[in-house]
């Protein structure tokens, strides 16, 4: 009897290794995942930044240029569609018996359509709905209403949705996704590069840290209307910035205004840089803004975070709230500034937080309900569910 060939994936993404950010770790998990389970995988997506490091995986990795805004980032319409439209064309080239779709949807929508012309299923990859990440933002209603159909098309269309969480799938559902369509695959960190072993990031004072994404649905600044009073009781603290948003001028002029010279921004980082500042500050700050539609969110730096050892502050209300506080990862306050400043004194006295809530218990909690590679593993086995169901 033949051996029986391996099923071909292509992965279609206009971020991947070795560029910086949850959605290129994300999809690199899923890929590993997929080669380990004897998949034949392409990766269709950008050329990175100059700087970002080599990446030679044993897969077949795609990359064409793409435009980026000031801060090198793939980020906005323009630069959506610079990657969409010529994916489009590389993806009607493609020998595949299954692809999958990384979110934007507008990345969705090529994937959608090339898959209905070569009549061949297509998997998305729901990390967050955009529909609901632009309800907290300043967008015209005509744009979130052309983004909601766009993003309900995608999912309709699609053979199978992943999704990050049950509250992000719950999100999916609402767009009339039948929920046999829709499975749950969890998400995390790479526990080899956050953890508490590892260089430690050495600073004249102590701090907080903050990485990863700035947005407005965020609302990070809360943390900077905060400092002032921390500081009242310990007046050299303050709180480092890596990663890059929409929101981070906004957060930098605040900060100008408020506490100037105390809150550092220090751009986009590489994971092991990003844990080495992890391990040495006093708190690592987490945010999400209430009633944006947002609250169902559980930012991944909260994982990164805790699996470093290191106690979380999350500022709001919902699903990341309840992680912190039912896992013993850190403190969940209110999004207000004097909530927020009463918890960062508590984790620099330690006098409020429940002893239980130890490095090693956080460290703990992360390998077993949070790492990426078993996330990973689980999306790819989705993944090809579908290849092998068609």
């Amino acid at each position: 009897m033949a051996a029986q060939k391996p099923l071909k994936v292509v992965v279609t993404t206009r971020l991947f290794t070795p560029e910086v950010g949850a959605a290129a770790f994300r999809l690199k998990a899923l890929v590993d995942g997929l080669a380990a389970l004897g998949a034949e995988v392409q990766v269709i997506t950008t050329t990175p930044p100059k700087g970002s490091g080599l990446f030679k995986p044993a897969y077949t990795l795609s990359r064409w240029p793409v435009l980026r805004d000031a801060g090198g980032n793939v980020r906005g319409y323009i630069q959506y569609l610079s990657f969409d439209i010529p994916a489009f064309f590389r993806l009607l080239a493609a020998k595949a018996d299954v692809v999958v779709s990384e979110p934007p949807p507008t990345t969705g929508v090529v994937v959608a359509l090339s898959s209905m012309l070569l009549r061949r299923p297509f998997v998305y990859y729901a990390a967050d709905v955009w529909t609901e990440a632009l309800s907290a933002m300043e967008v015209p209603s005509i744009v979130k209403k052309v983004m909601g159909a766009v993003e309900g098309f995608v999912l309709r269309r699609a053979a199978a949705v992943i999704a990050v969480s049950e509250p992000v799938a719950e999100q999916v559902a609402k767009f009339r996704v039948p929920l046999d369509r829709i499975q749950v695959v969890g998400n995390g960190v790479d526990t080899s590069v956050f953890t508490p072993l590892g260089l430690a990031a050495s600073a004249e004072h102590p701090y907080f840290v903050y990485t990863g994404t700035m947005s407005e649905w965020q609302g990070a600044e809360i943390f900077i209307r905060a400092l002032p009073m921390v500081r009242e009781k310990f007046p050299e603290v303050e709180i480092r910035f890596f990663g890059q948003g929409t929101d981070e001028a906004h957060l930098q002029d605040t900060a100008d205004v408020l506490v100037s010279g105390s809150v550092h921004f220090g751009g986009v980082v590489p994971p092991a840089e990003a844990a080495e500042w992890i391990r040495a500050a006093a708190g690592a700050l987490v945010s999400i803004k209430p009633e944006q539609g947002y609250d169902f969110a559980k930012p991944t730096k909260i994982y990164a975070a805790a699996g470093c050892g290191t106690p979380v502050i999350f500022a709001g209300r919902g699903d990341g709230a309840a992680i912190v506080a039912e896992g013993g990862l850190g403190v969940a306050a209110s999004y207000d500034a004097r909530s927020v400043a009463e918890a960062m004194i508590a984790v620099l006295t330690d006098a409020t937080v429940d002893g239980s809530q130890t490095r090693e218990s956080r460290i703990r909690w992360v390998a077993a309900n949070a790492s990426l590679a078993a996330s990973g593993r689980v999306a790819a086995a989705a993944v090809l569910n579908v290849g092998k169901v068609e």
